[in-house]
């Protein structure tokens, strides 16, 4: 609909209206808290101060939580560097360790000694030592009008470099910084990156992931989504790589657990580094994510899920090969669909329009000032989204659908040696790239089932072929279905792909590897399926996206400004900065919700619940014989609770991807529970948060707990923590934990610049 149309059709109705953050929402930097956030929170139940929750000279929560690999966050939970994380974030690692004959993912794994504790590789666990605004550094001598995206950007990150070297020459930390509400600041954040994290427990995936698909994203939910590691350090207490001889690394800081619980109406913390939401994507932005994006992702996924299952659930073998990776294309498979629904359920397109209205309103009401820097911005982000609707729709199925088959991923990789070749690079340089690549195929093929990725192909690249629009499919594809028309000419396309490819085993694919060390290049060009993966990813890089990047570059752009006027327009509101994996600390409350008329749920899930939903013949809702004596026998130690065991509660947090395995901590600085999931009804939270709609799912620490020491007979980990029995007894011992370690480890960050 034409812009002007469409702002004259709504004003009358909308000029009262005027957005605010709503309770609960919000994803908090911890370095703004005192000025932000302390007296609301704590107005809402919080015992401790800013200061309490992150400082750089002393200790604080903040030192109890890391980043954990790249996209989960964990919790340290000893003086001996036991850390917390969800199931689902250590899963990879577990199945790695997994195989048919010793299968931890389905029997889970408990390390009785220190011996016992399994290293893994590329594993990391990142600390934030501090975190600066370096905005006027970043932005130093970049033009602020008259300068293209793509050169702006050139010298913003020209400036970052040299600003986050800077900040710690001479030290062994790390530093990075990110841009925040856009691109109109910029933060810096020094890191200590810890390589050495061992397993040390996980329950079986009847427990850590009970549910499965069908309760996935859903309340009420009865999933134990732990799993335990070690950070170990040097002999110095710093970052090493491996070794025998490293430590178990004493943290600064680690969090008391409380055996209390909650009841509605208590105050949550949630610590962690959510991935990425936009809080403030204009109408065209959420209707191209609801109309266009989400759902090309759902019907490519849900293709491929089916045939996954189907072959995990025929074989053992596969079902270990393909544990992680159908968990991972499921998670956010099942998102997307909550998401749609919701954004449908809240109009947010229609409110997103409200908002606009009253923006534009507000521009035209002003000076000329602010007429000039924001009087088109809304018809040229309309614009924008236009031009790069069939582009963003082309990606989409080249990320989802082609290289969804994982044959056209590992040719389209392998592409560069032939390139190389080509060139005629020095020997020593080819040797060294064919040597990496050696070492990828290896680890590729192990996960891998050329039968199974052979069915999903069958699937896939027609939906590739008929999903893209027609003007962006490579003549290749194009001619590939005129040659093998329908379903069944693809079926035959396929079945010959995988027949004369000889990327479809680890050892044939080394032997071609061989040929291209010796220089031959034209025995990987040939491969078929090398042929289709260089077509489509050809095709994308010159048809596709240079004009979605351009697209997406002046997007970009305007969207800076949009959100740069929204904070001018808003002066009394609290903007929060989308996510964008850093730490960030998002508050609320323990609280029931009705998710629709005649519905209402309760705030927290027990044993009895597993033992209802208990399904022998479905394995999403086996439960382990062990776990069935334990509720039969009610040996629940002291972690009942009204004759049962607590699984999970909900609250009013804010989290997104990344928040998975964070700390859920009580007024008083005591864990009391491990975040891992949303509700479905709440999804659409990354774009538009509804506080009566949106909750957060967390184990409770005492069912944690009870599976280490009662299920797994791992007491020796559950003494290593710090349990106390009630807040009450417990919130003066807690807040000399934190004075004490404060000056314990000040010295730590001294030399931080």
């Amino acid at each position: 609909m034409n812009l002007r149309f469409r702002l004259a059709a709504l004003a009358l109705a909308l000029l009262s209206f005027l957005p605010q953050a709503r309770a609960d929402e919000g994803l908090w930097l911890p370095l703004l808290l005192k000025q932000l956030n302390e007296a609301d929170m704590q107005k809402k139940g919080l015992k401790l101060t800013a200061d309490q929750i992150y400082s750089i000279n002393q200790g604080s929560l903040k030192d109890a939580v890391v980043q954990f690999g790249g996209g989960c966050t964990g919790e340290i939970v000893s003086s001996q560097g036991l850390l917390l994380t969800n199931h689902h974030c250590g899963y990879s690692q577990i199945q790695q360790h997994s195989s048919v004959e010793n299968d931890y993912l389905t029997k889970g794994y408990w390390a009785m000694t220190r011996e016992q504790e399994l290293p893994n590789p590329g594993l990391t666990a990142t600390f934030i030592v501090k975190m600066e605004d370096v905005t006027s550094q970043v932005l130093a001598g970049v033009p602020t009008a008259n300068v293209q995206e793509a050169d702006r950007e050139k010298l913003v990150q020209a400036n970052i470099q040299r600003v986050a070297q800077a900040a710690v020459q001479g030290t062994h930390y790390q530093a990075f910084i990110r841009p925040f509400y856009n691109g109109n600041e910029y933060y810096l954040f020094v890191t200590e990156v810890f390589q050495d994290i061992r397993l040390v427990g996980a329950p079986p995936s009847s427990i850590g992931k009970f549910g499965g698909d069908t309760d996935n994203w859903a309340w009420p939910r009865h999933t134990g989504d732990f799993s335990m590691f070690r950070i170990y350090a040097g002999p110095d207490n710093k970052p090493a790589p491996y070794s025998k001889d490293n430590v178990p690394f004493t943290p600064r800081h680690h969090l008391p657990i409380s055996l209390a619980g909650v009841q509605p109406g208590d105050f949550t913390l949630v610590f962690g580094f959510p991935g990425r939401t936009n809080e403030y994507l204009t109408s065209w932005g959420v209707e191209e994510t609801y109309s266009v994006s989400n759902p090309a992702k759902i019907k490519v996924r849900d293709a491929k899920l089916k045939i996954l299952a189907a072959d995990m659930q025929a074989s053992d073998k596969v079902r270990i090969q393909y544990a992680a990776k159908y968990a991972s294309i499921a998670n956010y498979w099942k998102k997307w669909i909550g998401e749609n629904r919701g954004l449908k359920k809240l109009d947010a397109v229609t409110r997103k329009q409200q908002q606009e209205v009253t923006f534009q309103q507000w521009v035209n009401s002003g000076d000329e000032a602010r007429k000039a820097a924001y009087g088109t911005l809304l018809p040229q982000l309309e614009r924008s989204y236009t031009a790069a609707r069939d582009y963003t729709l082309a990606r989409d199925y080249v990320t989802e659908a082609a290289l969804g088959v994982e044959l056209v991923a590992v040719a389209n990789s392998l592409v560069p040696l032939a390139e190389m070749v080509q060139s005629k690079v020095p020997a020593t340089e080819l040797a060294t790239a064919v040597d990496k690549a050696r070492a990828g195929v290896i680890n590729f093929y192990r996960n891998y089932s050329a039968a199974t990725d052979q069915k999903v192909a069958t699937a896939l690249l027609p939906l590739y072929a008929t999903g893209t629009p027609t003007t962006l499919l490579p003549t290749y594809v194009k001619n590939l279905s005129k040659q093998y028309p329908g379903q069944n000419g693809w079926s035959t396309y396929v079945t010959q792909l995988y027949d004369k490819s000889r990327l479809t085993s680890n050892e044939s694919a080394q032997a071609l590897l061989n040929e291209v060390a010796k220089g031959n290049a034209r025995a990987l060009l040939d491969d078929p399926a090398v042929q289709l993966a260089s077509a489509i990813v050809s095709n994308y890089r010159t048809a596709i996206l240079p004009t979605y990047t351009a697209a997406t570059d002046n997007i970009a752009l305007l969207q800076r400004t949009y959100v740069a006027g929204l904070r001018q327009q808003q002066p009394e509101r609290k903007f929060y900065p989308d996510a964008n994996s850093t730490l960030r600390v998002a508050y609320g409350q323990v609280q029931p919700y009705a998710p629709a008329d005649g519905v209402k749920y309760d705030f927290y899930t027990n044993l009895d619940g597993i033992m209802e939903k208990a399904d022998p013949t479905n394995p999403e809702f086996e439960v382990p014989a062990r776990l069935t004596e334990l509720y039969q026998t009610k040996n629940y130690g002291s972690y009942a609770y009204k004759g049962s065991v607590p699984v999970a509660f909900i609250a009013t947090n804010h989290t997104t991807g990344g928040n998975s395995g964070s700390p859920v901590i009580n007024g008083r600085g005591e864990l009391i529970g491990i975040n891992f999931d949303r509700n479905w009804e709440g999804t659409m939270s990354d774009i538009m948060f509804d506080p009566d709609r949106v909750r957060n799912i967390t184990l409770d620490v005492r069912y944690m707990l009870f599976v280490v020491d009662k299920f797994a007979g791992a007491k020796h980990l559950v003494n290593e923590m710090t349990l106390v029995s009630s807040s009450d007894q417990a919130a003066p011992e807690a807040g000399k934990k934190i004075k004490k370690v404060k000056a314990k480890r000040q010295s730590s960050t001294a030399t931080v610049r």
